[in-house]
């Protein structure tokens, strides 16, 4: 299924936002703070992800989408690289089959011929299990880079289409890397820091940004209400201007 996008039609609005983007920032930071090795922050940042995504579930909102390993990440000393990927090994180990039991599908997109055997085998025995679960899609973004997917998606739009020159928005969006998924409502940002990082680049046009100096170990259940609550407060005009919104709630 392919999502309508936001600078092509208005999206439906809700109170409580249909897809949250996450970049999950401030594991190392979280650990030295505490003096710990910073790998002792990524392992509290995946009690972290579970909490958010029951907080998701009871919150009703459909797709969480988390940064959990961009393509520059491999420029991390390479002990922290290799401790990172077998927490990811452990945690698919660990939390498929919570998962599946909940009714969570789960979803890996990236670049993931990069990732060794076991772990891509780990991954797509994982989306084979949950695939059709319908009650939250969660999605890990790893060895993923927003450039890379707008780039791996029109080498794929040039090759169905070949002989052509010219090419819309709606021939690109399916071959995203998440084009089973509506745009996000809200990304949020934990770690203080206020950057974007090459993440959703193509998907985030019109999303909600908001930024918090929480490290994400700590981030739980209320520090995601804060942001819903935040994201309450916007005014989402999608160009439009405020009257007309005040005029279409009149009419309606």
């Amino acid at each position: 299924m392919t999502h309508s996008s936001s600078t092509q039609a208005v999206p439906n609005i809700s109170p409580v936002p249909r897809h949250i983007a996450i970049i999950m920032d401030g594991n190392g930071r979280w650990a030295t703070k505490r003096f710990l090795p910073r790998v002792a922050g990524h392992g509290k940042g995946v009690e972290a992800v579970r909490t958010i995504i029951e907080t998701c579930v009871e919150r009703g909102v459909e797709y969480l989408t988390l940064f959990a390993f961009s393509s520059e990440n491999w420029r991390r000393p390479a002990e922290e690289v290799s401790l990172l990927m077998r927490l990811f090994v452990t945690a698919l180990e660990r939390e498929v089959a919570k998962m599946h039991a909940n009714g969570i599908r789960l979803k890996v997109v990236g670049d993931l011929t990069r990732f060794d055997a076991r772990l891509q085998e780990l991954i797509a025995a994982a989306e084979r299990r949950t695939a059709n679960n319908q009650r939250l899609t969660v999605t890990i973004c790893a060895n993923y880079g927003g450039r890379w997917d707008i780039m791996q998606a029109v080498g794929k739009m040039v090759c169905a289409s070949p002989g052509m020159t010219e090419f819309s928005e709606e021939q690109l969006s399916p071959h995203l890397a998440m084009a089973y998924a509506p745009e996000p409502d809200l990304f949020i940002r934990t770690g203080g820091e206020e950057r974007i990082s090459n993440f959703l680049l193509w998907q985030l046009a019109y999303t909600e940004l908001y930024f918090t100096d929480t490290f994400w170990p700590d981030f739980d259940a209320q520090a995601l209400d804060a942001a819903i609550e935040s994201y309450r407060q916007r005014e989402r005009r999608f160009g439009r201007t405020s009257e007309q919104l005040v005029e279409k709630k009149k009419a309606s």
